[in-house]
């Protein structure tokens, strides 16, 4: 991925990813030099002017990890955590490097990820935010049961969640139901949503609104938000495996964080010119 090599004709080189269809423009700063704003997140988020994502992530150096990832929703607001972006970057790193294990820098903390074999890749998202000033919550409350209706479990992932536990998800009107809550008052950074079913043993359907982009596919930090807050509540072991709209991850809440596990998809290269 080199960059802006003509300059009368100045481009960005990205990548267009997804995780389960949870989708990504990723730019490597590392080799282009590019400086991603607000602004140009917005114009690459757009669907029909643009290219479209859920999540822009942004590689950058850095001496404490293989590399620094920073997140942009596509409403031009930022992130900590995007699990599936996650994956997609170290998958790309694994790829272009050859190592098996890796470390990624966040301003959520740094994250291990492996190579989990057949194609799968895993990302330790850290150990869960339970209490109600580190999700963050705007009062002190029971994090387990929020006096909301439906009883949601609040649960921090480096970016806040909003767990509903719900007879069928599938019913759930997500674009109707989701910036209700996003914006509650509860939740001064926003939040993402989750409306999930336990339909089996350690088996969750979940469906998600996600902060800053809407309805997607699938959501990474959700998934091991919805993983956390079954498990406290008594719903499901700490292993689970979580279905979505776009697919299937795999998640562990071990002793060292929450594991991710799940496939990536590299679908094509392309260049953003600026204008």
């Amino acid at each position: 991925m080199r960059a802006m090599t003509d300059p009368k004709h100045p481009f960005i080189p990205f990548m267009k990813m997804h995780g389960l269809g949870n989708d990504f423009v990723v730019v490597d700063e590392r080799h282009t030099g590019a400086v991603v704003d607000s602004a140009l997140a917005v114009a690459l988020a757009d669907r029909h002017r643009g290219v479209g994502f859920d999540q822009l992530a942004v590689l950058s150096l850095t001496e404490k990890a293989d590399v620094f990832l920073t997140f942009w929703n596509s409403d031009g607001s930022m992130s900590a955590a995007c699990g599936n972006a996650t994956r997609c970057v170290a998958r790309y790193l694994m790829d272009e490097t050859g190592q098996r294990a890796l470390n990624l820098e966040t301003t959520h903390g740094v994250l291990h990820a492996v190579d989990a074999g057949s194609g799968l890749t895993s990302v330790n998202m850290g150990h869960p935010q339970l209490d109600w000033s580190d999700i963050p919550l705007s009062q002190e409350l029971d994090t387990l049961k929020l006096p909301v209706e439906g009883a949601p479990t609040a649960t921090g992932m480096g970016n806040p969640h909003c767990t509903f536990f719900v007879d069928d998800a599938e019913s759930i009107a997500l674009a109707d139901e989701g910036p209700k809550f996003e914006h509650h008052p509860l939740f001064p950074k926003r939040t993402n949503v989750q409306f999930a079913t336990v339909t089996g043993p350690d088996q969750i359907r979940m469906r998600v609104w996600e902060r800053g982009a809407g309805v997607t596919l699938a959501s990474g930090s959700s998934s091991c938000a919805t993983a956390v807050a079954a498990a406290r509540r008594g719903l499901t072991s700490r292993t689970v495996q979580i279905t979505l709209d776009g697919g299937v991850l795999d998640i562990n809440w071990a002793d060292d964080g929450v594991w991710m596990t799940g496939p990536t998809a590299h679908v094509f290269d392309g260049k953003w010119w600026l204008r």
